[in-house]
């Protein structure tokens, strides 16, 4: 039995997601019934919206957005259903044509719409505009709350983790983005889970540098 497990293939990074049922099993001795069902309910909802999506390196968008919750939750432990709800939800308003701010407010809560709003750019005006709109896009993270940044920087971590396999074009210049642009923001918050993923980003950097 053991060398037959040894001898499975260790799935890659970027092809793992973090399954509705490993969430609820996690939660349900940490959350009331009430709150599970929130963040089961937005489980769903960005599975839906992002069912047909594909990242660059081939793999399912949706398991971005259930592995930024995973890190979460279990590299942080935290259990809050808003932060969680946000996570799986951070990218839904930008890849939705249907889905609004008022929808997230009306399901999941005035924080939660906040926290997603707020993480959502204008990719229309970033085609045409990039550096300006990512200029407006940290002097906003920069007004917002902590959790703002927190699963913005969870995102960008998650992506370090993919990056040897081919998930952006440019990668150097994403690493150098991040670092110059982003890690700088965590400063402005006395957070023990902040200075967690940005040792984390910093571990990924350095790994794909050499």
């Amino acid at each position: 039995m053991n060398s037959f497990f040894s001898s499975q293939p260790e799935v890659p990074y970027n092809q793992t997601m973090f399954s509705k049922r490993d969430l609820e099993a996690h939660l349900k001795d940490h959350v009331s019934l009430l709150e599970l069902n929130r963040v089961l309910s937005a489980y769903e909802l960005a599975e839906s919206v992002h069912e047909h999506q594909r990242r660059n390196d081939g793999s399912p968008y949706f398991y971005h957005s259930t592995r930024v919750c995973k890190i979460l939750a279990i590299e942080l432990h935290i259990t809050d259903a808003d932060v969680l709800c946000a996570a799986i939800l951070h990218d839904v308003l930008e890849d939705s044509e249907t889905i609004t701010r008022e929808v997230l407010e009306y399901n999941f809560g005035e924080y939660v719409s906040y926290i997603v709003e707020t993480l959502t750019k204008d990719l229309e005006r970033q085609e045409l505009f990039p550096e300006e709109v990512e200029r407006e896009h940290l002097e906003i993270l920069k007004k917002a709350s902590e959790d703002c940044l927190l699963i913005r920087l969870t995102a960008r971590l998650d992506n370090f983790r993919c990056l040897s396999f081919n998930l952006k074009r440019n990668p150097i210049r994403y690493i150098n983005e991040t670092s110059e642009n982003y890690l700088p923001l965590a400063d402005h918050f006395k957070s023990e889970r902040l200075a967690y993923i940005v040792r984390e980003i910093k571990k990924e950097r350095n790994k794909f540098l050499g």
